[in-house]
């Protein structure tokens, strides 16, 4: 595979790491250029993919503008699970196999979303914050031993959420239109209608891709059917939440508190409608930075671009009618 060019945008892979090597190793020529190093404008993104023939993707906006400009590109690895930053249509139509790391950040992201829990749940940062100014409150928080959590979405995430809940003692129920209601029953967890799940749960947790029909689909109608004084946790994507009705409902008392690692538009906007609201944690999308989590994406999306470059089907691919 001599001459191939192969592009590195994940912020968090650098030259000379395991994946610059498996590239390299595999006869790639390998350029790194991360939003670190650059502004992720359109224009920025198309005058840069121009002669590679893989990318191993970040978080930038592979826009249908943005895959036009890549004349000789065959295929995306994308070191994440979600691939809503890539226009898959665009890329579909040019021949470009997009291909995601599935599986390899359920158990940091799982983790994380508990970090979220237990934080809100407690109130955690405020009161570390306030012991750091001298103060010494002690305000109660709420136990999840006997809360009900609700999980919205019980794919790979969503189950590893459940296997830790029940081990707290929580009452576990889940909304997904793909449930299998034997293997849900068989878990311990819970079907639920979206309705019900919003008027019963304590603490609601997601777990869903964005598309157009999960986008705000926790609006300002869906808040008001939550139980009164529930949490919200986010770990999934930013814009399946309506963050205007959110912060409303924060400022209001109506939810007791939320915990955020995904937003509409990262980093957290200066005039975002969240900012200044001591019942909400936000985190800087980490739910899927762990050291392990992040080796096994790199390797993964690494051979994904190995192998299409090299005529082979990768394990992970969105949209396979792209290389027929």
């Amino acid at each position: 595979m001599a001459n191939k060019r192969v592009l590195v945008t994940t912020a968090w892979l650098s030259p000379g790491d395991e994946v610059h090597r498996l590239l390299t190793d595999a006869g790639c020529d390998v350029v790194h250029s991360s939003f670190n190093d650059r502004d992720s404008s359109p224009a920025t993104l198309a005058a840069l993919v121009t002669g590679f023939d893989g990318i191993v993707a970040g978080t930038d906006r592979f826009s249908a503008e943005v895959i036009a400009a890549a004349d000789r590109l065959k295929v995306f690895g994308r070191t994440g699970v979600g691939y809503d930053n890539i226009d898959v249509a665009a890329a579909t139509e040019r021949g470009i196999a997009v291909c995601p790391t599935p599986g390899v950040n359920r158990q940091s992201v799982a983790e994380h979303t508990f970090a979220l829990l237990l934080s809100v749940a407690r109130g955690v940062p405020g009161n570390v914050t306030a012991v750091a100014a001298g103060d010494w409150p002690q305000v109660s928080g709420r136990e999840l031993s006997g809360a009900t959590l609700g999980l919205i979405g019980l794919g790979a995430i969503g189950k590893a959420v459940a296997r830790i809940a029940l081990g707290f003692g929580m009452r576990v129920i889940a909304h997904d239109p793909y449930l299998d209601a034997e293997a849900v029953a068989a878990s311990g967890v819970e079907r639920a209608s979206l309705d019900e799940l919003l008027a019963t749960a304590d603490f609601v947790s997601l777990h869903i891709f964005l598309d157009d029909a999960t986008r705000h689909l926790i609006d300002a109608e869906a808040i008001a059917t939550m139980k009164p004084g529930a949490y919200l946790v986010n770990t999934s994507r930013g814009g399946v939440v309506d963050e205007t009705a959110l912060a409303a409902a924060l400022r209001e008392g109506r939810l007791s508190g939320a915990g955020l690692d995904v937003l509409e538009t990262e980093p957290l906007p200066p005039d975002s409608p969240l900012r200044g609201l001591d019942n909400l944690i936000i985190t800087a999308h980490i739910g899927a930075a762990t050291v392990e989590s992040r080796a096994r994406s790199g390797r993964m999306a690494a051979q994904a671009v190995i192998d299409v470059l090299d005529g082979r089907t990768p394990e992970h691919v969105v949209n396979p009618e792209a290389r027929r």
